[in-house]
């Protein structure tokens, strides 16, 4: 057995994690000699890390990448490529179930839990060449595999060798936390972490946060065969989402018959038996939940300690590293970029942090983070894609803005798939079509929201959008039909009796 594999994290130990392994953590492996010194020396080998790293060596940098687990991070090994794999296998179960709808007709769904979970393993041994190891040396990086610790303001140690750097950069990501429940640990809990090590499918599961990661995992549980329970302590669950989009997500689960609890209060936690027993207070309801599992999705701490960051000056706090808009750290001479020092905790603002690492710190570059658009994506069924600012911010920020929006139950393809419990919402400027932040709610969501993401970098506004020809039938056309909305609103009382006259006149 590979040595990573004796973490609890990657089990069991078949031939796909011991593929895995093989490329993010392989066995014997022996630290190269270091240089003198390190254009980039790179902390962290998830997305943040390897992006500087694979970047800075192709443009001729001599980097260093240090990671003391398994390279390919969260976003690889327990995040993005095990969650996704996981969520489509239970939506092929719920679209076998509903194929009735299309005059469709069969046998009764049966999942098989175990080879559910050994295709995810597949699918994540499969897609981890693109981060291993032997990739990234390929690439000319020196890659280390340990602990590191800063020794000074310019310097690392890893594993006794010392690596000596002009630029650094912090990106170490963060991890899963559990709350301060009583009785918790003692129970035994799971996390995004540890939940795709599952060999046999939990009948009863718990779910503790209605965020992103709880509410994806729950629905794809449920759909799988689970009872499934969401304990949210705030008043609706998805709560940074926008409210009317939550509300539709809510009903969809409701909708697949998974508890949701909300102002929930979780008093403790205890083992009866072969149960784990959790005793919780909630809105008009309270009393004792009995499962087999509890995963918790609510919380995530940035992965500070132990880098002796004092001794390079580097200032950080429980939210992690604290950085300027350039990613700069309070030691000029080391960045940051990823899960350790943003609340924006997403494999896509992770890459785009690093482009900017490697502009700001190799090449004098003034990129900011603040000048980025940010889309990000809760993979649900529908999934909600969120870009720009909601409804609630724009009034926060007391920016006066118009809404449009449009119901996909009015969009054909919607229609034709049976996918029309969904939205395209999006805020432009009071008065003009400059967007400012958009929502859609759909099957797809993930996949249309760029859309309006590129109108936002490039400053095109609703009017664009509207000129842009769309394949028919879509359930783009949901976006397009928004810019028609807003042209629409251009043909004023005034303007509607200039073209009357003229209409007249030429006839």
């Amino acid at each position: 057995m590979a040595s990573a594999l004796k973490d609890p994290l990657i089990a069991p130990a078949d031939a796909y994690n011991l593929k895995l392994i093989a490329n993010v953590h392989p066995e014997g492996w022996v630290n190269p000699e270091p240089a003198p010194r390190y254009n980039l020396v790179v902390v962290g080998g998830g997305t943040a890390g390897l992006v500087c790293a694979a970047g800075a060596a192709g443009l001729g940098a001599r980097v260093a990448l240090v990671e003391r687990k398994l390279t390919g991070g969260d976003c690889l090994n327990y995040g993005c490529v095990p969650s996704k794999t996981l969520i489509r296998a239970a939506r092929s179960a719920a679209e076998t179930r509903d194929a009735i709808r299309m005059g469709v007709t069969g046998g009764s769904v049966r999942v098989d839990f175990g080879s559910v979970m050994e295709r995810v393993r597949r699918v994540r041994a499969e897609l981890s060449r693109n981060d291993s190891v032997a990739r990234f040396t390929g690439l000319g990086v020196d890659v280390f595999l340990g602990d590191a610790r800063f020794g000074g303001p310019n310097r690392i140690e890893v594993d006794g060798q010392t690596l000596s750097f002009r630029r650094a950069v912090i990106a170490t990501g963060a991890r899963a936390i559990a709350p301060p429940i009583p009785g918790l640990a003692e129970a035994g809990y799971l996390t995004n972490e540890t939940v795709f090590s599952l060999t046999a499918m939990p009948a009863r599961i718990a779910v503790i946060g209605g965020g992103p990661i709880g509410c994806e995992l729950a629905q794809a549980f449920a759909r799988l065969g689970a009872e499934v329970a969401i304990l949210e302590v705030m008043d609706q669950i998805l709560i940074r989402e926008d409210r009317e989009a939550a509300a539709r997500l809510e009903a969809a689960l409701v909708g697949e018959n998974v508890e949701i609890v909300t102002g929930c209060r979780i008093s403790g936690v205890e083992r009866r038996q072969s149960d784990k027993v959790i005793r919780y207070e909630g809105a008009g309801s309270a009393g004792e939940l009995a499962v087999d599992e509890i995963l918790v999705g609510a919380r995530r701490a940035p992965n500070v300690e132990e880098l002796n960051l004092e001794a390079a000056g580097i200032e950080y706090d429980r939210q992690g590293v604290r950085v300027d808009d350039y990613l700069r750290t309070s030691n000029r001479n080391i960045y940051a970029a990823g899960d350790v020092c943003t609340a924006y905790r997403f494999t896509h603002v992770a890459d785009a942090m690093a482009r900017i690492v490697i502009r700001n710190a190799l090449f004098w570059g003034r990129a900011r983070v603040s000048r980025l658009t940010i889309p990000w994506c809760t993979y649900m069924d529908p999934e909600i894609a969120q870009i720009g600012l909601s409804e609630a911010e724009a009034v926060a920020r007391g920016i006066r803005v118009t809404t449009f929006v449009q119901e996909l139950s009015e969009v054909d393809r919607a229609v034709i798939d049976e996918e029309t419990e969904g939205f395209v919402k999006v805020l432009v400027t009071r008065g003009g079509d400059r967007i400012v932040g958009a929502t859609i709610v759909a099957r797809h969501a993930s996949e249309m929201i760029s859309e309006i993401g590129v109108a936002m970098a490039a400053g095109l506004g609703l009017g664009a959008i509207a000129n842009v020809i769309h394949p028919y039938p879509t359930q783009a056309e949901g976006i397009r039909k928004i810019g028609d909305a807003y042209n629409r609103t251009r043909l004023t009382p005034r303007v509607k009796r200039i073209f009357d006259r003229w209409l007249a006149w030429t006839r």
